[in-house]
């Protein structure tokens, strides 16, 4: 998955990934009335509303992209009716060929880490029949617990050809709370970065690890280190844009191959009709406005590898 990844990252030239979140307020009032008129302002109809932005989204960018990343948060909030529409959003995704990074951030033990890896990533028996769950291609997943937390996860990618994402450094104000304390004279986050890469070289795809890394664009200088730990781990970096990363400050995430990172957008894409310099498209026409932020976004990041000496 890890190859289909990279092939797909190099047929578009979009190192980049938008980040499917729907929040209500982003979706156009016309979608959401219509959305309401069929299954009345309920879970239902927040969940239709829901799909049909989705859906508006990917028809308008899936040519320029070569990944989604879910964040099943946004969708759980509205119950049954709102999974549904995340593995409706799922299905289509990957009938438009775009590689699935399911946002779903577990971290347990045991049976229970297994049963997550299970539903998002491998496929549970059901008498004489097997089925897949939600079926992403990756999932991001929380190391906290340990090896026992994660050793689930890697075990159902081995055996489906998918890949992980693991929390190592993120880009929201108090991450350093915890990943920034110092043990043994090291800050935490390296420590996970290097037990993240010593996961991967035990797991590699063709030149690069099915076991990756998230480590936010807001934290540049310990991005910088941590490429250098992990030289064959895919880094996926949320915080672009809306968060506050830039691209130059991207650079070093990357190696000198011009691969090795994927860089997300959610908001800065998905609402993209709501910015300033995007005003102009409205609401009937915010997947266009969509469209041209990932041109623009896409544009932003390879300029900024170009000037940095990167393939």
């Amino acid at each position: 998955m890890i190859q289909k990844l990279i092939d797909a990252i190099q047929k578009t030239k979009a190192p980049i990934v938008v980040g499917l979140d729907p929040m209500l307020d982003y979706i156009p009032e016309h979608i959401r009335e219509k959305a309401y008129q069929e299954k009345g302002e309920t879970l239902a109809g927040a969940a239709e509303a829901i799909w049909q932005f989705n859906k508006g989204i990917v028809d308008a960018v899936y040519d320029l992209i070569p990944a989604v990343k879910p964040q099943i948060a946004m969708y759980e909030q509205f119950g049954i009716e709102g999974l549904i529409a995340y593995k409706k959003t799922i299905e289509y995704c990957k009938e438009k060929g775009l590689v699935v990074i399911g946002d779903i951030k577990r971290g347990d033990i045991g049976s229970t880490s297994t049963a997550y890896a299970v539903g998002h990533l491998g496929k549970v028996t059901v008498g004489q029949n097997t089925y897949y769950g939600f079926d992403e291609d990756f999932a991001t997943v929380n190391p906290y617990l340990g090896s026992d937390g994660v050793k689930p996860f890697i075990d159902v990618c081995k055996e489906e050809n998918k890949g992980l994402f693991i929390l190592v450094k993120t880009s929201n104000p108090s991450s350093g709370e915890f990943q920034d304390r110092l043990v043994d004279g090291k800050p935490l986050y390296e420590l996970v970065g290097e037990k993240v890469a010593q996961w991967g070289m035990e797991h590699m795809g063709d030149s690069y690890s099915y076991i990756g890394a998230v480590v936010g664009a807001t934290y540049p200088e310990m991005g910088k280190v941590l490429r250098k730990l992990m030289p064959k781990t895919y880094i996926l970096v949320p915080g672009y844009g809306a968060q506050g990363g830039k691209a130059e400050d991207l650079v070093h995430y990357f190696n000198k191959d011009g691969l090795g990172a994927i860089v997300n957008s959610s908001r800065g894409i998905i609402a993209a009709y709501k910015a300033k310099n995007y005003e102009k498209f409205g609401p009937s026409a915010y997947a266009d406005a969509s469209r041209q932020a990932v041109i623009d976004m896409r544009e932003d990041i390879n300029g900024a590898l170009a000037k940095g000496g990167m393939k």
